[in-house]
């Protein structure tokens, strides 16, 4: 699916560019974004940004993926340190940008940067593009299958490891089997008889 102003959605949810994501619910930007942190999981956790104050820290990060919901309420100067940040900064993490509504709208408000709308003119992806919402549905559903897969696989290799320390682990109690207690020497079981009878 194309965005109009440059690179397709499928793009910006993969590559490093930073992008304003607008339209949908919070919770699918949310998501829009989780997916594009799992790209770049070997950086990092997602960091989510809902205040101006956790901004400038945010921002100073080499990598990973900072998430803002609504990038209009954190105002404009807050806005104007992403727009150093993308200008300058070589070494940045990648930022999705949430917002409610348009851009559009927010521009005629005056609650969003002209300067930074057009820095981002190439990446910007409206979740209620047509069609794109089911797509990203069975996307989103795909990889929560795949990180189900994953996390069980670690699980499983972490308790066949327990076991593994276990047994190596001197002074471990180790059950018999039947069959193994049958094998035993007799020697030991008439010693125990006599012990007893005594």
């Amino acid at each position: 699916m194309l965005i109009p102003r440059g690179y397709r959605e499928e793009e910006l949810v993969s590559n490093r560019a930073a992008l304003l994501l607008y339209g949908g619910t919070e919770e699918e930007r949310r998501s829009w974004a989780v997916e594009a942190a799992h790209h770049f999981e070997h950086e990092g956790e997602l960091l989510e940004v809902r205040q101006s104050a956790e901004l400038v820290e945010a921002l100073k990060r080499p990598r990973g993926v900072v998430f803002v919901p609504d990038v209009v309420k954190l105002g404009l100067e807050a806005q104007s340190h992403i727009l150093r940040c993308l200008l300058r900064q070589e070494e940045r993490p990648k930022l999705v940008l949430g917002m409610t509504g348009t851009a559009e709208s927010a521009l005629e408000r005056g609650t969003l940067r002209e300067d930074l709308h057009y820095r981002l003119n190439q990446a910007q992806v409206d979740l209620g593009t047509a069609g794109l919402r089911e797509t990203l549905k069975k996307r989103w559903a795909a990889l929560a299958e795949r990180r189900a897969a994953k996390e069980a696989a670690k699980r499983e290799a972490a308790e066949q490891e327990r076991q593994a320390a276990m047994v190596r682990k001197p002074g471990t109690v180790t059950r018999l089997t039947p069959q193994q207690r049958k094998v035993q020497a007799p020697g030991k079981t008439a010693t125990r008889k006599a012990s007893s009878r005594r």
